[in-house]
């Protein structure tokens, strides 16, 4: 069974960086799309960062591109998204992903989040 746990979030400054993990069981990363949502209060969930499974093609948003760094060690089965020059509007919980396409609809499997909180 597929399961996937977060790790990393917490109260961060504005300015200052943050590592999330996210650790994976059941499956590898080889064939697959693996990926970071999040999800502020009275927001939509959306991407912030993905790897695709077919080409390895790597997305971010404009939101978070520059900002946002996503990585994945296939020896502990553990993806990464390294946040820096975080700012208040990074407020969310964050969630990774897998499944077949780099999209919330093509994402089948979720982990159950983390807070991130960036203060002004």
């Amino acid at each position: 069974e597929v399961q996937l746990v977060e790790s990393g979030g917490g109260l961060v400054q504005a300015g200052g960086s943050l590592r999330l993990s996210c650790a994976a069981s059941g499956f590898t990363f080889d064939d697959y799309a693996i990926g970071w949502f999040r999800q502020a209060p009275g927001k939509e969930r959306e991407g912030v960062a993905c790897i695709s499974g077919s080409d390895g093609n790597i997305f971010y948003p404009n939101s978070v591109k520059g900002r946002f760094t996503i990585s994945s060690d296939s020896a502990k089965n553990t993806m990464y998204l390294q946040m820096n020059s975080l700012k208040p509007e990074d407020t969310a919980v964050y969630y990774c992903a897998t499944g077949v396409l780099c999209d919330i609809d093509g994402m089948d499997y979720w982990g159950k989040g983390t807070l991130v909180t960036v203060s002004s």
